[in-house]
């Protein structure tokens, strides 16, 4: 049995930051990780000699970003991609329309437009809503209440329960009327060239972090608590929880004694969605030269419907999309090849025979993974953003939890992970820790592990 100050269980981003932050003022950490790599939802795949980042892809805003702020002081490159939060225009886009057909500049903008004022109208329905009203509750009031005509009103159908999906990886009609309330973006979105790894890898260099060790058990003895694997068992004053919300959902970590019911019940309540990644890569490109993204409305996108052009990481013309929430979870039983297959039927849908054949292709599949369970957090009928603050305790004893499911500002994001791994560490010090010198210091501390472009 090995004793510490604090076992910190999971090497996601909220993980290694509060195992950082504890370590840099002194106290022995060490960090139990369940897979055999460092990152949790962070995972860069370099297999074909460039990166393919099958978890998180963006910074979803930059302005006021204390994440940003992070990677520009380990020096980390991005490149500016300001269409992940699945936005209807603001960036060169070929849309095609219910029938499969493209839409010109003109009809486009009317599109834009339309989702524009129904956006409007949907703020006011969801501040009018009532407990237990779903999103697609108040999409519906929102669409009835538009005065467009049938059409108009499918595509935008279309689009919101799409923007749910990618969202949150669920059905807008399990969604909460206010699931979508934290979902402000300030500033560009940016990605990054070299692999988002390279930040938490940066960030827990030089830790006592064992891969491979997957927690069963936490317990409270006496003044401490004992985290059990397979095999081994070790002691500290505090404990912290970074596992993902599916995780905790699905009882692969048993605690004794049982969970306070201010954390049992969020975990109850909030939900695990799940959003997988299909890359795409062709031979030659059979889109526009400026494009960041190809969306088909109505009928047309009701399965596949929207592509993102990702060819400058690699060079290769490379698209990605997303099969999400139910669609998702139903893919997860077909093998790669059929998935692959069916989204390039659907480009050809568009854009006829030019729809080469793929030279390559990725599928995730994060709602089979056992160490996520899920892809990231998001509010069903009945949860409230309190809930995703409640999780994080601290509770009785020293026990903690973090992780983007704990951080209610902006769940589901890398952000949410960096910060609620800071709030963690600065609840068992007793003290704060200044962010911009935290950055600072890690720069310093792996400059010269940097990768080189």
């Amino acid at each position: 049995m090995e004793r510490f100050d604090t076992v910190v269980v999971g090497a996601g981003m909220a993980g290694v930051t509060c195992a950082r932050m504890l370590a840099d003022a002194g106290r022995r950490v060490v960090v139990l990780e369940a897979r055999d790599r460092v990152g949790g939802r962070i995972h860069t795949d370099r297999a074909a000699g460039f990166p393919v980042d099958l978890g998180a892809s963006w910074i979803h805003g930059i302005e006021h970003s204390p994440l940003w702020e992070l990677v520009q002081a380990l020096g980390i490159p991005t490149r500016e991609f300001t269409v992940g939060s699945f936005q209807a225009g603001g960036r060169p886009m070929e849309h095609f329309d219910g029938s499969g057909r493209p839409m010109d500049a003109a009809a486009s903008e009317r599109w834009i437009s339309d989702v524009e004022a129904v956006d409007a109208a949907l703020v006011e329905q969801i501040d009018a809503s009532a407990a237990g009203d779903s999103y697609l509750v108040a999409t519906e009031r929102a669409l009835d209440a538009s005065g467009l005509d049938a059409e108009r009103i499918d595509e935008i159908r279309e689009f919101f329960r799409h923007r749910v999906e990618e969202q949150c990886g669920a059905w807008i009609g399990d969604l909460d009327a206010h699931g979508l309330d934290e979902d402000g973006i300030d500033g560009d979105e940016v990605i990054f060239p070299r692999g988002y790894d390279e930040l938490p890898h940066r960030i827990s260099s030089g830790l006592d972090l064992r891969t491979a060790h997957v927690v069963n058990a936490v317990t409270r003895r006496g003044d401490g608590w004992t985290v059990r694997t397979v095999d081994s068992e070790f002691t500290a004053a505090d404990v912290v929880v970074t596992v993902p919300l599916g995780v905790l959902k699905s009882g692969a970590i048993s605690f004794e004694p049982p969970l306070p019911a201010a954390a049992a019940g969020a975990i109850e309540r909030l939900g695990m969605g799940v959003f997988n990644k299909i890359f795409v890569q062709f031979p030659e490109r059979f889109w526009r030269a400026d494009t960041y993204v190809i969306r088909a409305l109505g009928e047309a996108g009701e399965r596949w419907h929207s592509w993102y052009d990702v060819s400058s990481i690699s060079g290769i013309p490379t698209l990605l999309t997303f099969a999400a929430g139910p669609l998702g979870r139903h893919l997860q039983t077909r093998p790669d090849a059929e998935v692959v297959a069916d989204s390039v039927r659907a480009l050809r849908a568009l854009y006829g025979d030019v729809v080469g054949e793929p030279i390559a292709s990725w599928v995730t599949r994060w709602g089979d993974d056992p160490f996520s369970a899920g892809s990231y957090s998001h509010l069903p009928i009945g949860a409230s953003h309190h809930d995703h603050d409640a999780l994080a305790g601290p509770f009785e004893g020293g026990l903690h939890f973090a992780g983007e499911a704990t951080w209610g500002a902006e769940p589901a994001t890398v952000g949410a992970a960096y910060r609620s791994g800071h709030r963690a560490a600065e609840r068992i010090l007793g003290r704060s820790v200044d962010l911009a010198e935290f950055a600072m210091q890690a720069a310093e501390r792996t400059a010269d592990r940097a990768p080189r472009s």
